[in-house]
């Protein structure tokens, strides 16, 4: 949304967020854009609908709405698929003209290309002092789960790596998170940027994929530049259910991921693992299984997150055609679904034992037992005290919020 704010030069321009904000939906406006994830689609359905019934104009985007454009089309005026940012201005044009199209497709190519996000329309939110920035977009991997992949077609471009420098210095925050969906995808011009983001002096995480011990010399170049820690997707620690999921880069030189742990923790990298939970080999058993291997191999923090069937995904058609999923399929409409529910029918336990299974996974892993056997970590969490700084708060907060 801060990269289109940053489109709107000489436009008045409003951004709530609806986990934060009590929209002022009497507030005049002449135009109302909405941003949705498959999670939060219902919600921004009703939002478009309070406007529309005002005559106001409501443009639609986002992830969700580029895999099901013909769902999203009866809840908007105009939808954008792709990248808003490459028809943004085309949109405003048009509007102000009394043109506007009932769609645009934006290319999912050079991504943000000299458009740099108006930061302060985030002002007052109470985010995190963290500032967002993208070094890439996409993945070309082709993982059975991911809707991201999905999107991008199974291709990543990277950002102009000046561009992205100058974001740096117009930030003016020390602290980055790279929201890239892999930022080692590319890791030879990664070298390059990390060459260049030495002498700016900060402290960064992203997500990346598991590929990237292999290269000791990009390793090198992330410690040297600032890099705290990765967030990983390891998704199991069955390799039957990491074929199924065509996790092509945890596959290679699999042993359980013993020397991508060791490799992690001999750079001083924070570990933030990902796990997806409910898979065609998962039991109760194998669940509890996997949280004790994160709280083994003291993993900074770890997300034990239910497999979701994400429209357009091979897992969502798998499930279709095997008449196993729940909600009618559209769990993401459906009125009775919140999150952190099973969506869909286990092959080894029942979507209840899924659900309860995975909170109590979390639970487990957050408790004080837990964050007290993974902190004595003299190469990582104790290694200095950003790092014990970040074990610490972010633990507690996680903490508070799986009880």
């Amino acid at each position: 949304m801060a990269i289109l704010a940053g489109l709107c030069a000489g436009e008045e321009v409003r951004f709530y967020d609806d986990r934060l904000d009590n929209i002022p939906f009497d507030e005049s406006t002449d135009m109302v854009a909405i941003t949705t994830d498959t999670f939060s689609a219902r919600r921004a359905y009703q939002i478009a609908g309070i406007y529309r019934k005002k005559n106001i104009p409501v443009v639609l985007g986002g992830i969700h709405v580029s895999l099901l454009p013909e769902e999203a089309a009866r809840y908007a005026d105009t939808l954008v698929t792709g990248d808003a940012e490459h028809v943004w201005k085309n949109i405003l044009s048009d509007f102000k003209n009394g043109r506007l199209l009932k769609a645009y497709h934006g290319a999912t190519t050079n991504p943000q290309q000299n458009c740099l996000p108006e930061r302060s329309i985030f002002k007052n939110k109470n985010y995190l002092p963290v500032s967002l920035i993208q070094f890439s977009r996409g993945c070309a991997y082709n993982c059975s789960f991911c809707s991201v992949s999905t999107f991008f077609n199974h291709k990543h471009q990277c950002r102009k790596i000046e561009d992205v420098l100058l974001e740096i210095e117009k930030s003016k925050l020390k602290t980055l998170l790279f929201v890239d969906d892999n930022m080692v995808a590319n890791k030879e011009y990664l070298k390059v940027f990390l060459k260049e983001l030495i002498p700016y002096k900060v402290k960064w995480a992203s997500q990346s994929s598991v590929d990237m011990v292999k290269d000791k010399e990009l390793l090198k170049l992330m410690a040297d530049s600032g890099c705290v820690g990765h967030l990983i997707g390891f998704e199991s620690i069955n390799i039957n259910t990491l074929k199924w999921f065509n996790k092509s880069p945890n596959l290679r030189g699999f042993n359980n991921y013993k020397e991508v742990l060791e490799v992690l923790r001999d750079f001083g990298f924070l570990t933030w693992g990902s796990f997806m939970i409910g898979n065609d080999f998962d039991t109760i058993d194998t669940i509890e299984s996997t949280v004790e291997f994160a709280i083994k191999n003291k993993f900074t923090l770890a997300f034990f997150h239910i497999l979701m069937p994400y429209p357009g995904t091979a897992v969502y058609e798998q499930f279709k055609s095997e008449n196993r999923l729940l909600y009618n399929g559209t769990w993401w409409n459906h009125p009775d679904y919140r999150y952190n529910m099973a969506a869909f029918i286990p092959r080894l336990m029942t979507p209840e034992q899924l659900t309860e299974a995975t909170i109590k996974a979390n639970s487990a892993f957050y408790s004080t037992s837990s964050i007290a056997k993974r902190f004595f970590d003299p190469k990582t969490h104790l290694r200095n005290l950003v790092n014990f700084w970040v074990y610490s708060r972010f633990n507690y907060v996680l903490k508070k919020t799986s009880i």
